[in-house]
Formats: C-alpha cells, sequence, structure tokens
C-alpha cells in the first residue's frame, strides 16, 4: 500500500507551502530544481552580465554621457523588471517554474506559446553570441604566436562549439554547475583584472584619444538605438523563473515529522554550505519554500556587486581607446605574450560555462519532454544529450560562423526579445496579476513602461537590422574579422 501512495504521488505535481502558507503546486521537470542558496543563483546571474560578451565595446556608440547614464540606467531599470517577474514565481497557486508557464497562465495558451518562441530566439541568439566570443577568444590567442592567417575566424569558432558540446553533455543540468561557478568566477576575475590593468597601463602611455561618437549623423542615430539594445541585454537572461527555481535553501524547507506524509527524509552537505535534500512528498507536505525572498538578494546581489566589473572594464577601456575600442576588449590591449593569453583562454573557458546557462532551458525543455530522469551516466541519458545537445550545438556554431557579428547580434537579441520579455511582458504581466491592489498611478505606471518599451523594442529591432545589413555587405559569409 505504501509503495502505491508513493506511486500515486510521482505521477502528480507536488504541492508544497509558500509564505503565506497556501498550498503552491510545482510543475514536472526533469531538471533538479529548488536546492541552491540565494548566494549561488546570483552567481549564476552575475555569471551572465560579467562575461567577456558583455564587457566590450558598450560605450563606444553612447559616448561618455550617454555610456554612464545609459548603464546607470541600464542597472536600475533591469533590477525593477526583474523584480517584479520576481514577484510572481508564486501566484495563483502554483509555482511558475518556466517563463512561458507564467505567461500561460496569466493569458492562456496562445501567450504560453508566443512566450515560448520569443524566450528560446533570445537564448539561441545569446548562445550564437557566446560561441562568436569563444571563438575570437581562441583566435586572438592565435595570432598572439604566429602572423599566418591559416586559421580564420570560422574554424576557432567551430572548435569553440565542439568544446561548448561536450561541456553540455557532461553537465546535465543548471544545478550541476556548482563547481564550475567558482572556475567562471575565477576565469571572469582573471580576464577583468588583466583587461582593466593592461588598459590603464595603455591609457597613461596613449596620445589623447577620440571619445566622440563615430559615423554620420544618421548612422550615429542608430547606433544610439542599437545600443540601447545592447545595454539592456547585458542586464538580463530572459530565463528569470528558471533561474529562480534553484534558489532555495533546504535548511530552512521542511520541518520533519510535522505531516505523518513526509515519507524519506535525508539531507547531504553540498559544495558552498547549502543544503540539498532528498526526499519523497506525498500530495502535501508542509514545506516552506522562501524562493521570492531568495530571489530578491540574488537580484540585489547581481545588480551591486555583480556590475562593479562590468562598470569599472567597460569605463577603462573606453578611457583607455576612445572610440577605437575593439567590442573583443583584449584585442585592443597590449601587454605581455603569456598575461594576454591568459586572459583570452580564461575569456574562452568563461564562455563556455556561460553557455551553458543560457542553454539549459532547451536542454530543460527537451530533456522533460522525453522523460529523460535518473543517473546523468546511464545510457540513454548520455546518448540522448549527445544528439539532442550536440546537434543543437551545431546548428548554433554554424550561424556562428556564418555571421560573426557580435555587437549586432547583441542589438538585435535585445531589441527583438529582452525588451519585451523583460521590461514589456514584465509590466503588463504584473499589471493584470495585480490589478486589484494596485492604485490608479500605479497602473498609469506599469502601462506607460509597456508603451515606451515597445516604442524602444521596434526602433531598435529597425536600428539592429540596419546594422546587420551594412555588415553583411561588407563582410563575406564566413567572414574572418
Amino acid at each position: 500500500m505504501e509503495s502505491q501512495r508513493e506511486g500515486d504521488v510521482s505521477s502528480r505535481p507536488t504541492k508544497v507551502y509558500s509564505d503565506d502558507q497556501l498550498a503552491i503546486e510545482i510543475p514536472e521537470t526533469a531538471h533538479q530544481i529548488s536546492s541552491d542558496s540565494w548566494f549561488q543563483v546570483g552567481f549564476v546571474l552575475t555569471t551572465g552580465i560579467n562575461s567577456a560578451y558583455v564587457l566590450g565595446a558598450v560605450m563606444v556608440p553612447l559616448g561618455w554621457v550617454g555610456g554612464v547614464v545609459g548603464l546607470l540606467l541600464a542597472t536600475a531599470i533591469s533590477l525593477y523588471a526583474n523584480a517584479l517577474i520576481a514577484k510572481l514565481h508564486e501566484f495563483g497557486g502554483k509555482r511558475h517554474i518556466r517563463y512561458r508557464d507564467l505567461a500561460g497562465f496569466i493569458y492562456g495558451p496562445k501567450a504560453y506559446s508566443l512566450t515560448w518562441v520569443l524566450q528560446y530566439v533570445n537564448l539561441f541568439m545569446i548562445n550564437v553570441g557566446y560561441v562568436i566570443l569563444a571563438g575570437q577568444a581562441l583566435k586572438a590567442t592565435y595570432v598572439l604566436f604566429t602572423d599566418d592567417n591559416t586559421m580564420k575566424l570560422p574554424y576557432f569558432i567551430a572548435i569553440a562549439g565542439f568544446a561548448c558540446g561536450l561541456f553540455a553533455i557532461c553537465i546535465p543540468h543548471l544545478s550541476a554547475l556548482r563547481f564550475w561557478l567558482g572556475l567562471s568566477t575565477f576565469f571572469s576575475l582573471v580576464y577583468i583584472v588583466i583587461a582593466f590593468a593592461l588598459s590603464l597601463r595603455d591609457g597613461i602611455k596613449a596620445p589623447p584619444r577620440d571619445y566622440g561618437i563615430p559615423g554620420s549623423d544618421i548612422n550615429k542615430v542608430f547606433t544610439t538605438i542599437g545600443a540601447s539594445a545592447s545595454l539592456v541585454f547585458a542586464f538580463n537572461t530572459g530565463m528569470l523563473p528558471e533561474i529562480q527555481n534553484l534558489d532555495n535553501k533546504i535548511e530552512n524547507l521542511l520541518e520533519p515529522n510535522r505531516e505523518q506524509n513526509v515519507h524519506f527524509l535525508y539531507f547531504r552537505e553540498s559544495l558552498g554550505g547549502a543544503l540539498n535534500g532528498c526526499f519523497f512528498l506525498s500530495n502535501y507536505a508542509t514545506v516552506r519554500q522562501p524562493v521570492v525572498g531568495n530571489m530578491m538578494k540574488a537580484l540585489y546581489f547581481q545588480f551591486t556587486v555583480g556590475v562593479v566589473p562590468l562598470y569599472a572594464v567597460a569605463f577603462m577601456g573606453y578611457w583607455a581607446y576612445g572610440n577605437d575600442t575593439a567590442a573583443y576588449l583584449l584585442s585592443s590591449v597590449n601587454g605581455p605574450v603569456w598575461v594576454k593569453t591568459f586572459a583570452n583562454l580564461s575569456a574562452f573557458f568563461q564562455t563556455v560555462i556561460a553557455l551553458h546557462i543560457f542553454a539549459s532551458p532547451m536542454y530543460e525543455y527537451l530533456d522533460t519532454k522525453y522523460g529523460i530522469k535518473g543517473s546523468a551516466l546511464a545510457v540513454k541519458n548520455l546518448s540522448f544529450r549527445v544528439m539532442m545537445r550536440g546537434g543543437y550545438l551545431t546548428i548554433t556554431t554554424l550561424l556562428a560562423a556564418a555571421l560573426p557579428f557580435i555587437g549586432d547580434f547583441m542589438s538585435l537579441t535585445g531589441a527583438i526579445s529582452t525588451f519585451p520579455l523583460t521590461f514589456i511582458l514584465a509590466n503588463h504581466m504584473y499589471l493584470v496579476a495585480k490589478r486589484n491592489k494596485l492604485t490608479s498611478m500605479q497602473k498609469a505606471w506599469h502601462w506607460l513602461n509597456v508603451l515606451f518599451f515597445g516604442f524602444m523594442s521596434v526602433a531598435a529591432a529597425v536600428a539592429a537590422m540596419r546594422l546587420i545589413a551594412v555588415d553583411s555587405k561588407n563582410y563575406s559569409i564566413f567572414a574572418d574579422i
């Protein structure tokens, strides 16, 4: 009878209790959820924004005034928008572990499908950009030792894609990144410290630089609008509910024996000090999960401590090289070969780890759809990851090699997916979900945000497409840039 009861439990979504003790239903997923501390989640978020992908020439299209003001505004509005999404993580008696689940719950099935498309376009394009960056880091290392130009950028992008594929096969889900997040932080610090130090040295020795926004008047308009999309892209993941799933300290979750339907409870100490639990729950168990509070802590960490390196490298790089700052900053710096090699390889390895974070929602979708559970080393599970994740990254790498315009991808991604997902949808979902609790002034504020960011999304998309069209004329397909 006991085994019968446990079998029944496994076929139904788990229900837990939220902070206000309302039953919260957790949807089925093949990946581990609710097992990591807010501090680890903060590092997941910070790893994304402090990758070498977004630490390049974010200032060039905006100049000093526009760049500084733009970065500060992008930080503030991104924190605000992400906080709105975080507060809706447990809403209407359900925990929404995927962005599309939340949109579908509030709006219906059509919104579920539209959000699914927008989110995966966003993540796919981010992954394309990361593969381009990893290839650029490898090429930058190569040219330090030879100038024969035999190896072209597409070759290095192919190598980078292969490395990302191997990593994706070896790491089954996002929670398994614990040790790798530490390495990612180390690699980020290496890149940041070296880029900052060498830029400072070059800036002290350099003649006066040009800080003007390059191009004609019409080009300045389009590049400024495109840069706004790049800024919001730099601070946002487009997958906050998926990351929020990680956020929960198990030591605060269970009160053993308070309900007799907690069948088994086992704790083990995990890396980083957080407790991980293995437990079987029947239909209801008394579980307190402060996911919203923990997620807010992670967001405050991301947008305070986490943004300091981005500011430091962006400002120092622009001060040192002016509007000649390269999109990949290490291409601009001068210094000892071994130091630049160390920095380039650190950027490469950190990018491989960061890509896995943004590819995880796709992996979770495929694993859940096809019922991939159990041991990560099982033959069925391993072969599935080789085929599905390998195939996904093969397509990603092919597009990255064909169109290696990293700055253009940042602008286009911000325009068609980051603006709608993080700002338009977040404000409107919060407006709909909390409409009975908001004042008229608060409703007007959210509508103003929806309209403003809707306009910015359209304008930035036009600007980004123009940039891609211009670069496509200047460079052939599979260009070596």
